[in-house]
Parts: C-alpha cells; sequence; structure tokens
C-alpha cells in the first residue's frame, strides 16, 4: 500500500510530539512542585509537634476532689497558652502513684510534675513545712526572697523546681465522730482523740495528747467505718468529696497550719526544656497562685456551710486553750525542722516566720 507524501507532514508531527512532551513535563513539574510544598508543609508540622515539649503530671487527691480540680485549671491554662511549645499531659491521682511515694518518683525522674503538698515527702526535703508552718502569703514570700530561698533547697535536696504554692491562705482542722470532751479552759480533752493524720501534723497531734495514725487519705474512709480511729484531719475543701463526713459530725475551730499544695517539677525535666515554654509554665503558675488562693478562701467557705447545714457542728476553742493550740502549731513544725537539719532553719525563719 503505498502512501502518498505530502509536504511538512512529518514537520507537524514532529511538532505535535514535542508539544506533548512539553505538557508532560510541564505536568509532572508542577506534580513534584506540589509533592515538595507538602511534604515541607508536612515536615514543618512535624517538626513543630516533636518539638512541642509534653510533661506528665500527677495531682495527690482524686480527680472529683477540690485540689486536683483547681490544679486542673492551671493544666488547661497552660495548655492553652502553650499550644506548639509545651503542653501538660495529665496522668491522674493516687491511682497511679500512692501519695507517700510521689516525692521520690518525683526526685527520680518518673513524675515531671506534681501537684503535692511536701507534707508528703519530708524525708526528703524537711524544709517543706516552712509552707504550711508561715502565715505570710505565696506573693510575700516571692518579694521578701523566702520562695528563692526555699525553690534552691528543693532543688539541691529533691531535685525539684517550685512552681507554685497553691491553693493556700486556708488551714487545717480536727473532725470527730462525737462530740468532744470539753475542759475547764476552753479546749477539747485531745487524750481521748485517736486522729487520722498526715505526716505533717503528726507531731502537733502528739504535742496535744492525742493519738495521731498516720494514714493516707485513700484509707481513712475504711479506719473511720470500721472504728479505727475516732477523728481526722484535714482541710475543709475536698473533705466531703472522701465522704468522710458521713461519719465526722463535729469540726474542730480554728483551724491549724496552712494548706502546703506546690505544684513542683523535676528539674532536670525544667532544665531541658526551651526558655519559652519556662516562661509559660512559670508566669501562669505565678498568675494562678493568687487566684487560687481567693478560689480557695472561697471554696472552703462554701463546702463548710454545705457540711453544717448536713448537721456538722462547730466546737469552737476558747481562753488560754485556743492559744495554745495555735502557738503550738508553728512552735512544733520549727522544732522538727531544726531537729531534722538545722542549717537552713535560721535563713528559713527570717523569712517564712
Amino acid at each position: 500500500m503505498n502512501i502518498p507524501f505530502e509536504p511538512g507532514m512529518f514537520r507537524i508531527k514532529v511538532i505535535r510530539a514535542v508539544h506533548f512532551q512539553e505538557r508532560v513535563s510541564m505536568i509532572a513539574r508542577l506534580f513534584a512542585r506540589r509533592c515538595l510544598a507538602g511534604v515541607v508543609l508536612g515536615g514543618a508540622a512535624f517538626l513543630a509537634q516533636a518539638q512541642e515539649a509534653v510533661i506528665n503530671a500527677v495531682h495527690f487527691t482524686p480527680a472529683q476532689n477540690g485540689y486536683a480540680k483547681s490544679f486542673l485549671k492551671y493544666v488547661d491554662l497552660v495548655n492553652t497558652r502553650g499550644k506548639g511549645v509545651v503542653r501538660i499531659q495529665v496522668r491522674g491521682g493516687p491511682e497511679v502513684m500512692p501519695v507517700m511515694q510521689l516525692g521520690e518518683a518525683q526526685k527520680n525522674g518518673l513524675i515531671d510534675m506534681l501537684d503535692a503538698p511536701p507534707g508528703f515527702y519530708l524525708n526528703l526535703i524537711p524544709e517543706g513545712e516552712v509552707f504550711s508552718a508561715t502565715r505570710k502569703k505565696p506573693w510575700e514570700l516571692r518579694e521578701n526572697g523566702g520562695f528563692a530561698l526555699i525553690d534552691r533547697i528543693f532543688g539541691e535536696k529533691g531535685n525539684a523546681k517550685i512552681l507554685a504554692h497553691v491553693d493556700a491562705g486556708t488551714g487545717f482542722h480536727v473532725f470527730t465522730v462525737d462530740e468532744p470532751a470539753r475542759t475547764a479552759d476552753g479546749g477539747v480533752d485531745w487524750s481521748k482523740l485517736k486522729v487520722r493524720s498526715a505526716p505533717l501534723y503528726r507531731d502537733f497531734l502528739d504535742a496535744l495528747g492525742a493519738t495521731p495514725v498516720v494514714q493516707p487519705p485513700g484509707e481513712t474512709y475504711t479506719s473511720l467505718e470500721r472504728g479505727l480511729v475516732n477523728a481526722n484531719a484535714y482541710t475543709v475543701l475536698g473533705y466531703s468529696s472522701f465522704g468522710w463526713d458521713k461519719f465526722t459530725k463535729h469540726r474542730i475551730d480554728p483551724s491549724f497550719l496552712q494548706a502546703d499544695v506546690l505544684i513542683t517539677m523535676n528539674k532536670r525535666k525544667w532544665d531541658s526544656l526551651s526558655p519559652q515554654a519556662q516562661k509559660i509554665l512559670q508566669d501562669t503558675a505565678i498568675e494562678y497562685e493568687r487566684a487560687s488562693y481567693d478560689a480557695n478562701l472561697a471554696g472552703t467557705k462554701a463546702e463548710g456551710e454545705a457540711m453544717i447545714g448536713k448537721g456538722m457542728k462547730v466546737v469552737t476553742l476558747s481562753g488560754e486553750a485556743r492559744k495554745r493550740y495555735e502557738d503550738a502549731a508553728s512552735r512544733v513544725t520549727w522544732e522538727r525542722m531544726n531537729k531534722r537539719d538545722p542549717s537552713n532553719v535560721p535563713a528559713l525563719k527570717a523569712k517564712f516566720d
């Protein structure tokens, strides 16, 4: 079969082929650019995610307790302000780590951040009880250098960095199952009370003449239920969340010492954070320190009134007995600190007392 040759036919086909190849090449280049852009954007997103510091945290009370709820407010503030920079991941409460092991766990790096009173780990940092012994507000201690002093001690002894003294401003009360026997000088007969205690105020209760029984809060309900103790020492805030008010129907006033809940971090973890992450954590902590102080006063008042509304009676110490009671709390605390490690006591007294 003979195909007639026409001038220009081959040239037209070649031109069309060249145009087709150019289109394919252009599409390929466009696709490659889009892929590269996707890789760059995806890589940037991955890098940003990788650079976000994640801090694991544990709180000392169950989630339904007022102290845990307060800590979670701080967590929410940090996670909102620190998006892409720093994030707190809450692991839980005492179901994750027994309260008596919290200080050691933070020191060893098992916990990055801790919301707990140092009263649970005085074996590591005896000076931790200055927060309960003082009547000064947290921001006053920041201004007079007391906070910097105790922060240094926490770093040396507990490998910890103190971010804030939260939920301060209120103290502890003794709650009794039965109405306590009164004494002629306006006090109560402490010798008849077997009181569930924390390590923080064990010596104080002993000095009063009571019998302290040191137990973590999680064991207290059963002890009250079985009659192993006939009194319990704790703050008003969070008391009813444990169900203890089912057994203890009397509250002894006034309160003693000051609630000593701290937000602390493992120091090595803190030092590993970027300056921006540290600033977010610290600035938010200082801000929340004051906000939680006011919230604690309001929450304590509300919960106290609610328990009274359900039948709890208030037993108020008076006269010389009241003065001895209030003085003993601070005196015994400083004496115990001095007995355990006197090296820092004079400097601490100058700032905290």
